[in-house]
């Protein structure tokens, strides 16, 4: 899977990147154009199940970072994958933030408490079929966290400015088996992971809502 270019947009300021900057962003009702997939746009148009992603954006001295998770090589969907914490919707959850939360404290024990809500961005149509909304936060140490290990091998952080410049969203494009094929999508490798796919097309829409 090479790199086929750049998205190459400026990278935000960090005035724009400061807790109280994105906080007051998501207050704000501004016009902008959210970015759609490949992934999106192949996934089945119908019988799409529900389910919502925390995207943690954890107070650091050096400014917000985002907590991302590794998931376990043993999974039978996207193993070994870069992931926000979340997933499917139970009957009994009251809404997407309410999925966000359970799925945040089942897979890596991050109460609540320690969680502001801010906003939510567009939904993520996968091509595994999930209709996913992405809940954004602001996270508040001091907190402990424990991975479930039958979901998530490693939590991670990374700085916020760095996946918040167009310079480190790579284009790259796979074929795809069965005649189905060539699939675009972005990736933002850092140190040791690789966070692309879904994951990376959410934070292009976190990216462009932030500048918008």
């Amino acid at each position: 899977m090479p790199v086929e270019g750049l998205a190459g947009e400026a990278a935000l300021a960090p005035a724009q990147l400061s807790v109280e900057a994105v906080r007051a962003r998501f207050a704000r009702t501004l016009p902008w154009d959210p970015e759609a997939s490949d992934e999106a746009l192949a996934a089945p148009a119908l019988r799409l199940r529900r389910a919502a992603v925390l995207v943690p954006l954890v107070e650091r001295p050096d400014g917000l970072h985002v907590l991302l998770t590794k998931r376990t090589d043993h999974l039978s969907s996207h193993a070994g994958q870069i992931s926000f914490p979340g997933g499917r919707a139970e009957e009994l959850d009251s809404s997407p933030i309410e999925t966000a939360l359970r799925e945040a404290e089942e897979e890596i024990g991050l109460h609540r408490r320690h969680v502001e809500i801010i906003g939510v961005l567009p939904e993520h149509v996968t091509i595994s079929a999930y209709r996913v909304t992405p809940v954004v936060a602001i996270v508040t140490p001091p907190f402990a966290l424990s991975a479930d290990p039958g979901e998530v091998a490693e939590i991670f952080e990374v700085p916020l400015s760095f996946l918040m410049s167009g310079a480190n969203h790579e284009r790259r494009s796979v074929m795809l088996p069965e005649g189905q094929g060539r699939r675009t999508f972005y990736a933002m490798p850092y140190q040791d992971y690789f966070i692309w796919g879904a994951t990376a097309a959410m934070l292009r829409n976190l990216y462009h809502f932030l500048r918008a």
